[in-house]
């Protein structure tokens, strides 16, 4: 099966009380339908640091968060990846205020994960961020997986 890396913003969007907001209400519900229809197709992977960021916020918010990913397993962010997020960061498309961001796209580079699933649209699935992180990481030797939301893995 191919893998996913389930990325912070994916598992806030789950968890979340349905938004008045309508766009942001449509992204949950699309978040909530590939959980409960596509899910089973993957084998689903998160890091420390999603679960580190989840854990933030409202004491319920994040026990509901925690509970949704209890079974899922955590790839291991070891000196190859804080390596790769630094290049990233500082030879990339990476702001420094967005090294968690670095964080993930790097875990999932280096464990040759296929999709990174988010709907932070700002610093990861971002054409631009995407274009100048696919260089970096194939002159390190890396294949960048898929970086989509939700609605692009669904085919929406």
């Amino acid at each position: 099966m191919e893998k996913v890396y389930l990325e912070t913003s994916f598992v806030s969007y789950l968890a979340a009380r349905p938004s008045r907001e309508l766009i942001m209400a449509g992204n949950q519900q699309i978040t909530r339908d590939w959980w409960e229809f596509r899910r089973e197709r993957y084998d689903l992977y998160l890091s420390q640091r999603v679960l580190d960021e989840i854990e933030c916020g409202d004491p319920l918010a994040a026990s509901e968060r925690m509970r949704i990913v209890q079974d899922i397993p955590l790839l291991a962010i070891d000196s190859q990846i804080v390596v790769l997020a630094k290049e990233l960061l500082f030879q990339g498309p990476f702001p420094e205020r967005a090294e968690d961001d670095a964080i993930h796209v790097a875990t999932a580079t280096v464990h040759g994960i296929d999709y990174l699933l988010t709907w932070n649209c700002k610093h990861i699935a971002n054409a631009e961020f995407i274009r100048d992180s696919e260089i970096i990481c194939q002159s390190k030797g890396y294949k960048l997986p898929v970086i989509c939301t939700p609605a692009e893995l669904m085919g929406i």
